[in-house]
């Protein structure tokens, strides 16, 4: 019988596993290499026994798939938007473009403005 104030590896496991944000990379996951630029994150929501209940956080790139993704004079646009649903709940979604070379342009660079 444990007295007050003792607690077992495993009722501090639940302690400290509760609210935790874990990364794991997706080819880990789905056993394809080929996704291995893909990062997920999972927040730890409730611990039954020795197993953690997970839910999605987020998903993220490599930073080397990021720069492998961006060409020389070409440019990386990032956006982000606040979108509610009709049940309430409030996702963040992101958005990433390219910038690109018109067919018979004569400039080298291909930058985005900043009022575009």
């Amino acid at each position: 019988m444990r007295k007050r104030g003792e607690q077992t590896g495993l009722d501090t496991l639940v302690v400290h596993a509760v609210n935790d944000v874990y990364t794991i990379n997706l080819a880990d996951l789905q056993g394809d290499e080929n996704l291995s630029y893909r990062t997920l994150k999972l927040k730890c929501e409730d611990v039954n026994g020795k197993e953690c209940l997970t839910n999605f956080y987020g998903m993220d790139f490599t930073t080397e798939k990021l720069r492998s993704l961006v060409r020389k004079w070409q440019q990386i646009v990032e956006c982000s938007v606040d979108v509610k649903t009709t049940d309430g709940y409030i996702l963040r979604v992101f958005g990433m473009a390219f910038t690109k070379k018109q067919p018979r342009q004569q400039k080298k660079t291909a930058y985005a403005q900043s009022a575009q």
